[in-house]
């Protein structure tokens, strides 16, 4: 006969087991009868969150696709090694290039710092946007968030044109409003998701993300192909308006403040967070600084974002110069590895909550089965990706397989914050997004200066970094990785000892 525990008592157990599978002798709780996804609640929080982290990147990436088109290609004597080992291979399009977008005389060096900008006002606010959602929760600091983002990118323009250190001070305010919106989703989802069905929720809601850039980058790059780069901010900008209206009126903080959900499911939500939740709002700092669960999601966090970050603001620009496809191809090819990202996303949070609910895998073997396989993968193939010379098809290929694998990585690591401390979920992604967030910054400053010359040795180089730095992530995650509440993160008798 099969009886119930609280994930708590997970460690006692064998590796496979899963949470619902209780160890002799332990605290039996029913489980509340599920309530099915079509039109809930829950669902159509992820909807919206996905649709939101989709405006968040869009509005994030398209500087990528633009910056190519911006800059006086002809302004600075570069010699470009590459191009006479890969010549130009495009055909040259029926409708011309339109060329009557403003040109600024950028250096390589000041593009890195363009590209990096975002993430030093990002970095600023995913600690105490993390506390904040916390304590006053996620809906208003997510929309507002994003909207703050929107609006400094309808004046991206203006500020280009008065000069390179406006417009990398606006992207570092792009990035103050968006280092909000991660922590104050996990902080929603701490009071919405369900123990068993957070792979598939969060997989799905930060999904968008991905789709953001799958959209984002071939469209940025027929907006500047066929009208003029300017409007690639205009276009974006306004959409981000438009969703924070649609969040503004629809989504609530949590399940007992929902207008419109029902009763089951709401009792049915509570019922599987009772448990996990603590019930003190003193933050443990001492615990976490030792907790080597929450450092084996930092070290992770911060290595997996080191070849995101890297291949999401200068893929583009490897695309033009080394594989040499002109504007309009290079935003349809950028995409494609996000693309698969996407999907692989979506298909792996359902294989992962199935592991666990129906094939009795515990949460820790999950969460390092699908770290492993989202980090070692795109290591080889980031690599491989390097020595295939002028094969543009393969070269494609390889960076696609490396973004695509990526996605299992969303159900290791990036939803770990919830297994370890539901209640702090927020706040854990903003400690380890903050360090996460250093790759962005630094990323592209240094991958700019290993190619001042674009050749091909020169971006071998960064794609040994960025593979080498992502195996280390993956064997420290899989060493110190937990699947279980801490005792920190539950402040109640039984954690404290009765």
């Amino acid at each position: 006969m099969r009886t119930w525990s609280s994930d708590s008592e997970e460690e006692d157990r064998s590796p496979l087991l899963g949470e619902h599978e209780a160890a002799p002798g332990s605290i039996q709780h029913r489980p509340p009868d599920r309530v099915p996804a079509c039109c809930s609640a829950r669902y159509n929080l992820a909807v919206l969150a996905l649709l939101g982290f989709f405006m968040l990147y869009a509005l994030r990436v398209n500087l990528s696709v633009a910056l190519v088109d911006m800059v006086n290609s002809t302004s600075h004597e570069q010699v470009n090694r590459s191009a006479g080992v890969c010549p130009d291979h495009s055909v040259s399009p029926s409708i011309p290039h339109n060329s009557t977008g403003k040109k600024y005389d950028w250096d390589a060096d000041t593009q890195g710092w363009i590209l990096g900008s975002f993430f030093y006002g990002y970095i600023l606010t995913q600690i105490p946007g993390g506390y904040l959602a916390g304590r006053i929760g996620g809906k208003l600091l997510l929309g507002f968030g994003i909207l703050g983002t929107a609006v400094f990118t309808l004046l991206t323009p203006v500020a280009a044109d008065l000069g390179a250190g406006y417009l990398i001070a606006v992207r570092a305010l792009e990035g103050f409003g968006e280092g909000v919106t991660f922590p104050a989703m996990h902080a929603m989802w701490s009071s919405w998701a369900p123990p068993l069905e957070r792979s598939r929720l969060l997989s799905l809601s930060y999904a968008g993300a991905q789709l953001g850039t799958v959209v984002s980058l071939p469209l940025s790059g027929l907006i500047c192909y066929y009208m003029d780069w300017i409007y690639v901010f205009y276009i974006f900008g306004a959409l981000g308006v438009v969703w924070f209206i649609m969040w503004f009126f629809i989504v609530s903080d949590t399940p007992q403040s929902h207008r419109t959900i029902s009763d089951s499911e709401r009792e049915y939500i509570l019922s599987a967070l009772k448990h996990e939740l603590s019930t003190n709002t003193d933050v443990p700092v001492c615990a976490m600084l030792k907790s080597l669960p929450l450092w084996a999601i930092v070290v992770a966090h911060f290595s997996y974002n080191w070849t995101f970050y890297t291949l999401l603001t200068l893929l583009p620009t490897y695309m033009k110069e080394i594989l040499r496809f002109n504007a309009q191809e290079n935003g349809f090819l950028s995409a494609l590895p996000y693309f698969g990202c996407w999907l692989c996303m979506i298909v792996t949070g359902h294989i992962a909550d199935l592991m666990r609910e129906k094939w009795n895998f515990s949460t820790v073997v999950v969460r390092k089965i699908f770290n492993s396989l989202g980090m070692l993968g795109p290591a080889v193939f980031l690599l491989a990706a390097g020595y295939t010379g002028c094969n543009y098809t393969l070269a494609v290929v390889f960076l696609t397989l490396s973004t695509t694998i990526g996605g299992f990585s969303m159900s290791g690591y990036n939803i770990n914050h919830l297994d370890i401390a539901p209640s702090f979920a927020g706040l854990l992604l903003g400690i380890t997004n903050t360090f996460a967030t250093i790759p962005g910054m630094v990323g592209p400053v240094i991958a700019k200066a290993l190619t001042h010359e674009n050749t091909v040795e020169q971006w071998q180089t960064v794609f040994y970094i960025a593979a080498a730095i992502n195996v280390f992530g993956a064997i420290f995650f899989a060493a110190f990785a937990s699947g279980t509440v801490q005792d920190w993160a539950v402040r109640t008798n039984k954690a404290q000892g009765s």
